[in-house]
């Protein structure tokens, strides 16, 4: 094929480096082309999520086994001029810096955009890399008049063009990557440099190869009547119709997290903590080693962290479900134009909007939400501005204190705490804006708004399955040690008058621990062990923090927080004492911090999983920190009127 552009093809690969067991394919292509529906049926469940070295970029690796090949879906970019860092992690990938050599690039093109995913597949071009492309979305396409040839295409290009669907088998694509592995398949009529630098001296001449390939395709198409996707988005883009929606649906996930969620959550507990507990000691007892140190590990240590770990899995599927159902019907996309003049307020745009609201339903299904973010910034971000929104397990804690303390304004004081957790995410996100660039970025939201379609019950299927078994895998062993851990320190007596695993609470090594502790507490007011206690659980659970103070106290625990009780009576004489009189300031106090410190040891686990130990650890310490100031802030201003 002639061409004023074209240049010598480079020399393929040496055989070394694509005769190997596993040869190395990258899949690349724009957002919202149907790149992870390739990506999970071409892999199955044989894949792996990691982050790309030295980065918090999300990246999924897989064995594909019907090609021969190990498979890796790089975030999706538009361009290979990188302005985020999802976007660099795809350059170092194809120029090898990432990942070591690449032997293919499978690169998705979409045929109602299809100049914009040629440039992409020119830019990889550019690199030297051998290519296949796989035309996706081409049922829209036919749809609205713009159907593409892929033998057409295959031809003009010089390289194998696949059409699939992605939401169906594409066996057909596998057999083709099997194949250029072996032929390694260069672009024509460009030159091939091998290096993605200098991008402005190869601009002209990209430019001019898309041109030359859409003439070839028929030129641009006619003027089109507008899709049935078009139709709706006049209706769901409309700020009188689109936020009331946008809201609704939003409500709708904070229904799913709390109250929808909640009792599924508490079977799944209840089955640890009865029938598999029951069982545990029957066996025990059979085997003559009931009621000792082993019984202690394995109910109250063990069992008791798969029992939080299991309590957990129906709100995450629930949560991953609901949140997949809105990206794969394509309206993800639109909620992040809805809410991004608000959310830039902030330093973030509107795709963030998801997983803050999620957020005052359960912290942790929010934080996996952020890996529907595109941009590494914005997830850090984030993930620190999360935290702070209070979620429903702190809502006990606060009708506990509310009751006992303003008992004829409660609500009001309950409704307070919601306001100050938006106004601490709020001043969160100034500060992060500020410093850490985060508002740097005045480029408006630029998003490819996908065609709207049904949901595919496979691929959500699927999906929800991996992120799942991900929290399960990653965020259940912090819990299960940690838990097994304090159940040691609760085991161990500080003096010799109790045995091991028969000690009160304020005898054992936790109880010691809080005790000493407490003076750090004596400036917001509750400096009592036992609310120090309450705090160390409360960093498992905020859910336990009401049975903490049973414990402690050596009371039943209520039934219901709003109906205390003899714990009420005990907790206002324990924060009359600390406070020196100001009980009520104290309380206030006490909720303040339990809403900013950290939230619980799963949040904890999922946040290392987002953006890993080093900035997780450095969050936890911030939020420790800044709970305490607020806390004492707040105590030495109330104590002057109360």
């Amino acid at each position: 094929m002639s061409c004023p552009h074209c240049a010598p093809e480079p020399e393929p690969k040496s055989q070394s480096s694509v005769a190997t067991l596993h040869p190395r394919v990258v899949l690349i292509g724009n957002p919202n082309v149907g790149k992870s529906c390739v990506f999970n049926g071409a892999t199955g469940l044989r894949q792996e999520i990691r982050n790309a070295p030295g980065t918090t970029v999300e990246l999924r690796e897989g064995e594909w086994r019907a090609a021969g090949v190990t498979l890796l879906d790089l975030p999706g970019t538009y361009s290979l001029l990188a302005t985020s860092p999802d976007e660099q992690v795809a350059v170092d990938a194809l120029s090898g810096d990432l990942v070591g050599a690449v032997d293919l690039a499978v690169v998705l093109l979409d045929s109602t955009s299809i100049s914009r995913s040629l440039y992409l597949l020119g830019q990889v071009a550019q690199t030297g890399t051998a290519a296949v492309g796989v035309l996706t979305m081409c049922d829209v396409a036919k749809e609205n008049g713009q159907e593409i040839d892929a033998d057409t295409l295959a031809n003009a290009v010089g390289i194998p063009i696949v059409a699939v669907d992605p939401r169906k088998d594409a066996a057909n694509l596998a057999e083709a990557v099997a194949e250029a592995v072996r032929a390694q398949p260069h672009v024509t009529g460009l030159t091939h440099t091998h290096d993605v630098g200098n991008p402005l001296e190869q601009a002209e001449e990209l430019f001019s190869w898309v041109a030359d390939i859409r003439e070839r395709l028929g030129g641009a198409p006619a003027a089109l009547e507008p899709t049935r996707s078009d139709t709706i988005d006049r209706v769901l883009l409309h700020p009188w119709v689109g936020i009331p929606v946008f809201g609704a649906l939003m409500w709708l996930l904070f229904q799913l997290a709390t109250s929808i969620a909640a009792p599924v959550m508490e079977w799944a507990e209840g089955l640890i903590s009865g029938p598999v507990t029951d069982w545990t000691v029957a066996l025990l007892d059979v085997l003559g080693a009931s009621g000792g140190m082993l019984e202690g590990l394995l109910v109250d240590g063990i069992l008791a962290g798969v029992g939080v770990v299991l309590s957990f899995v129906p709100l995450m599927a629930i949560m991953f479900l609901a949140i997949a159902i809105l990206d794969d019907s394509g309206y993800l996309a639109r909620a992040a134009f809805v809410a991004d003049r608000a959310m830039r307020s902030i330093g973030l745009d509107g795709r963030a909007i998801l997983p803050l609201i999620v957020g005052f339903g359960c912290n942790l299904p929010a934080l996996a939400a952020t890996r529907t973010l595109p941009d590494a910034r914005q997830r850090i971000i984030t993930t620190m501005l999360i935290p702070y929104t209070s979620c429903a397990a702190r809502l006990t804690v606060y009708i506990l204190l509310a009751t006992v303390f303003f008992p004829k304004h409660a609500g009001t004081v309950i409704f307070l705490m919601y306001v100050i957790s938006v106004l601490l995410v709020i001043l969160a996100g100034l500060v992060l804006r500020r410093f850490m660039g985060a508002g740097q970025n005045t480029q408006p939201l630029l998003l490819a708004l996908p065609a709207y379609q049904m949901p595919r019950l496979k691929e959500l299927g699927r999906m929800t399955w991996m992120r799942t078994w991900g929290f399960v895998r990653g965020a259940g062993k912090v819990i299960v040690i940690t838990l097994t851990v304090v159940w040691g320190l609760m085991a161990v007596p500080v003096s010799g008058e109790h045995s091991f695993g028969d000690v009160p609470v304020k005898e054992s090594a936790y109880g010691a621990t809080a005790e000493a502790i407490s003076p750090v507490f004596a400036p917001a007011g509750f400096g009592n062990w036992q609310s120090s206690a309450a705090l160390i659980t409360g960093f498992v659970a905020k859910e336990v923090v009401v049975g903490s103070f049973a414990q402690s106290f050596a009371v039943e625990e209520p039934d219901d927080a709003a109906d205390p009780g003899t714990l009420g009576d005990k907790l206002g004489a324990a924060f009359e004492e600390s406070s020196g009189g100001h009980a009520g300031a104290a309380a206030v106090a006490f909720m303040i911090f339990v809403l900013a410190y950290t939230p619980c040891l799963a949040t904890v686990a999922e946040q290392k999983n987002v953006i890993g130990w080093k900035l997780t650890g450095a969050m936890v310490g911030t939020q420790l920190v800044v709970a305490w100031l607020l806390a004492v802030g707040t105590f030495q201003l109330l104590r002057l009127f109360w």
